[in-house]
């Protein structure tokens, strides 16, 4: 079987996956943008005021949505669901090229519910792993691309994720190269993952096997670093 084969057969699988769960179709911009893709900015913090990007408001409604399914399935002891799964991708005519692909676990370690997922509507610090605080998606992104951040804030994985989006960095406005669009869904334990024939996926296994299978098809955009296929 040649090389070319076998990537044709993990492209099949991908787009099939992300047939089957809509993500084109329930997906939303990640920013609020302007109509020249400038990402708006707002203050944060009371005593330490911060700037940071903002998030769209259909993309916060959309995690609302599946937390607020996570957080009824745990009210309800039904245990159906193990978190979130959520990307960050591009749009290239039908096909989803991935960006960034993660997870937000229903459960904490210690506590029956993760910080992640708890009261998201009401507070956005953690916000399903795209929260304002410095270590989630948003708080870190920011201290990279805009300017006025604590300099031990800024890292190099997001570094890398500010020059993959943005036209330059740091900058007072901000400008993305291209949309950069936002999917998630609360995850039922007993759904089939990317590979079909394992049957019933865990939230853990499914973002493994998304990570491995992306980074062989989509290598020079994959933001993705632990799980990465570097070969």
């Amino acid at each position: 079987m040649t090389e070319q084969h076998v990537i044709g057969q993990r492209k099949a699988l991908w787009d099939a996956f992300c047939h089957r769960q809509q993500i084109i179709e329930n997906s939303t911009h990640l920013f609020d943008t302007d109509q020249e893709s400038f990402v708006r900015v707002r203050q944060v913090g009371k005593v330490l005021s911060r700037n940071i990007l903002s998030r769209s408001e259909s993309m916060e409604a959309r995690v609302i949505s599946q937390t607020n399914i996570l957080l009824e399935d745990i009210a309800s002891q039904c245990d159906r669901f193990d978190g979130l799964i959520y990307m960050m991708f591009l749009r290239q005519h039908d096909d989803v090229v991935p960006l960034y692909i993660g997870k937000a676990e229903s459960k904490g370690r210690s506590n029956p519910i993760s910080a992640n997922i708890k009261d998201v509507a009401r507070v956005k610090d953690k916000f399903a792993r795209w929260g304002d605080n410095y270590q989630y998606h948003i708080g870190d992104l920011s201290a990279s691309v805009l300017p006025g951040h604590d300099a031990r804030y800024v890292t190099m994985k997001y570094q890398n994720w500010a020059e993959r989006l943005f036209v330059s960095y740091p900058a007072v406005r901000p400008q993305l190269k291209q949309d950069i669009w936002f999917w998630c869904k609360a995850w039922n334990k007993n759904d089939a993952g990317i590979w079909p024939e394992f049957g019933a996926t865990r939230l853990s296994f499914l973002e493994y096997l998304l990570i491995g299978v992306a980074s062989s098809l989509f290598p020079d955009t994959l933001l993705n670093r632990e799980g990465h296929n570097r070969s």
